[in-house]
């Protein structure tokens, strides 16, 4: 029998419509009843590719006996973070706060007024490891809803106050070391031996590699240079030659649960691969790593193949999970390869891809080429077969929403693909998933969140509209087409409009277009993504040189103080921001090229800067001419224009990204 949830279009809801559980979606018609009826509020908050959430609802919520606990005794609400980062992120706030600690699935405990009283993540049915079971945790909630209501509410009424306290600091003009701490810090955190930073798990985090990249090309002395380089290639061969990498099918995982990058937890988000593909990218053009802009193409062909609909647009997530295991579709005996490829044909590409009898991971295989096999298209056509024999074996659940914020992660990364190779597929695809955009997730200026099956979500956030920014900037970057200028400008002032904070500087998480919490954050912080703090002062920099100055400008000046105040305590995790900032400091070059009959811009693209603006005129214009008949190159750096040349001039000579 389905309950309320059968209406609704996020998959990570539509997941739990069957249950016993009497679920409701976030809205009043939830707290009301809690009210009238004088019950706390259960809220549990995860995402469709979520193992864990998986695992607790077939635990628990597909439980008829806690089903009826907790329809007697509670109101339950069902949220998809990725819908509602608004709501997420408070109540994870909230998590933190009781267990020290996050994560998903979320459980909030909390008055019908939503003053969260009790909180944790996945609970067993039963008690074991030192968890309390979650029927035995309903019931003794239960018992002092009825019984100590008094203490549950003076410690939801503290725990709201804490978690309501801004405690930003005034904005100050920026400490001069940032950068060079951040860059200190990961170098003292660095993998000598598998790359990456820290030990396990460890998660790609690009926009660190990005940061790292751009503080070497720009602050960094000759020495140094060599070593962050080193960084970085080090951590990206250690992926694409890991399990975090799908040999097979191409794409990444979310993250490696070893030191090695060989065992992935297995679920494919969009964000990530969109990150990736940007700094795989900008790697194999800046350390001149062929192999780094082939694993770029390979996932953005995953991409195609996998995460992208009818219209252009790219889809959320693959799920983890397929026959009720998690990894099984990527998981491989020795004895199905030799089966499909052949003896002889099989037994070479087990050998290539560390595939054993003896399997490395639960007694089957995940193929990577930790033991140092050659990167090549050697085995493609073995990949194919395999790759389409897998398709066969089994099925993974695809979260097929579409969210604007990721989506315009994937145009700003096969943008930047773009302008790295020159292949025209590329921009394209980036130019369908902005058509999809704008035909579907905006009104106007006013961005949603996202929508499935043509039926739109809530009003947008502050990510939505910082990196749809991103996006139409790096968009125009590479087309100059005046209308990405244009629409850029007109988001990030509705961005400014509806989340700035005009007292204490910043953006506020959630704006004027949406309905209000027990608390309002302003996130600053980069985690999986990057904040959208830190977005909108890449956003005001980039349209502050763009556009000369004027409002942009003191724009971003206050949201470099305000962000510099904020990463003073640990600058290693504001990385977006120091990209701004570096940005800043060191502006990207300018290049009109006018070509002249007989050549190119797909031949002359890949050899430019991968940031800055671009413009290609098909024969003179204006002020721009031929030089002396052949192609002509103008190049503006600062504040200053260099004079025409027939040749593509030697941009490692300019300090600039």
């Amino acid at each position: 029998m389905s309950n309320r949830l059968k209406d609704q279009s996020s998959p990570y809801l539509l997941q739990h419509a069957e249950n016993p559980v009497d679920w409701f979606p976030w809205g009043s018609e939830a707290f009301e009843k809690a009210e009238k009826e004088d019950k706390p509020v259960f809220l549990s908050i995860g995402y469709s590719t979520c193992h864990w959430c998986h695992v607790m609802a077939h635990e628990s919520f597909e439980d008829p006996e806690t089903a009826e606990l907790l329809n007697r005794y509670f109101v339950s609400v069902k949220v998809d973070r990725e819908e509602r980062p608004d709501i997420d992120s408070v109540y994870m706030s909230v998590c933190q706060e009781f267990t020290g600690s996050g994560g998903w699935p979320m459980s909030i405990f909390m008055t019908p007024q939503q003053r969260p009283f009790y909180a944790g993540t996945y609970f067993p049915p039963e008690a074991r490891q030192g968890m309390i079971g979650f029927r035995a945790l309903l019931r003794a909630i239960a018992g002092r809803w009825r019984e100590n209501r008094e203490g549950l509410l003076a410690s939801a009424e503290q725990l709201v106050a804490r978690i309501s306290q801004q405690e930003q600091e005034e904005g100050s003009p920026y400490p001069q070391d940032l950068i060079e701490r951040a860059a200190g810090i990961f170098a003292g955190s660095f993998d000598q031996q598998y790359g990456g930073f820290g030990m396990a798990p460890k998660f790609p985090a690009p926009h660190n590699l990005l940061f790292l990249l751009l503080y070497a090309r720009t602050r960094a002395d000759g020495e140094e240079t060599g070593k962050v380089y080193q960084q970085v290639g080090k951590t990206l061969e250690q992926m694409r030659r890991g399990g975090i990498f799908d040999q097979i099918g191409f794409g990444f995982s979310r993250y490696s649960t070893d030191r090695y990058y060989l065992a992935p937890h297995f679920e494919k988000m969009l964000y990530d691969n969109a990150l990736l593909i940007l700094v795989y990218a900008v790697a194999g053009r800046i350390l001149s790593q062929p192999v780094f802009t082939d694993t770029a193409e390979k996932t953005a062909e995953y991409i195609r193949r996998e995460m992208t609909g009818p219209a252009g647009e790219f889809y959320s997530a693959q799920d983890a999970d397929s026959q009720g295991e998690e990894g099984r579709y990527y998981l491989w005996q020795k004895e199905e390869i030799l089966q499909i490829l052949g003896k002889e044909r099989g037994k070479q590409f087990c050998r290539h891809f560390g595939i054993t009898r003896q399997g490395n991971f639960e007694g089957r295989n995940i193929p990577n080429l930790l033991g140092g096999g050659e990167i090549s298209d050697a085995y493609e056509e073995d990949g194919s077969l395999l790759y389409s024999y897998r398709k066969s074996r089994a099925k993974l659940h695809l979260d097929d929403k579409v969210l604007t914020s990721w989506n315009s992660l994937m145009i700003s990364a096969l943008a930047v693909l773009y302008r790295v190779t020159g292949k025209q597929s590329y921009r394209l695809a980036a130019e369908r998933a902005w058509q999809f955009i704008e035909n579907n997730l905006a009104d106007g200026d006013i961005l949603y969140v996202g929508c499935r099956d043509g039926v739109r979500s809530v009003k947008g956030f502050l990510d939505d509209y910082a990196f749809y920014a991103a996006a139409l900037i790096n968009l125009y970057e590479v087309t100059a087409e005046p209308g990405y200028l244009h629409r850029a400008r007109q988001i990030c002032r509705q961005g400014m409009r509806q989340f700035g904070d005009g007292d204490r500087g910043g953006y506020f998480l959630y704006g004027t277009e949406n309905g209000e919490l027990i608390a309002r954050p302003k996130e600053t912080y980069d985690g999986a993504l990057p904040c959208g703090n830190s977005v909108m002062a890449y956003c005001l920099a980039r349209l502050s040189q763009i556009d000369g100055g004027g409002e942009w400008e003191e724009a971003a000046r206050r949201q470099t103080s305000f962000l510099a105040a904020e990463a003073d305590h640990y600058p290693a995790g504001h990385c977006m921001f120091l990209t701004a900032l570096l940005l800043q400091q060191y502006p990207p070059l300018k290049v009109t090229i006018v070509l002249a009959e007989g050549d190119h811009w797909e031949d002359i693209l890949p050899r430019l800067p991968v940031s800055g603006e671009i413009r290609f005129l098909d024969g003179p214009a204006e002020q721009y001419q031929l030089y002396h008949g052949r192609t002509a190159y103008y190049v503006c750096h600062g504040h200053a224009c260099l004079p025409p040349t027939d040749r593509i001039p030697d941009f490692t000579n300019f300090t600039t990204s």
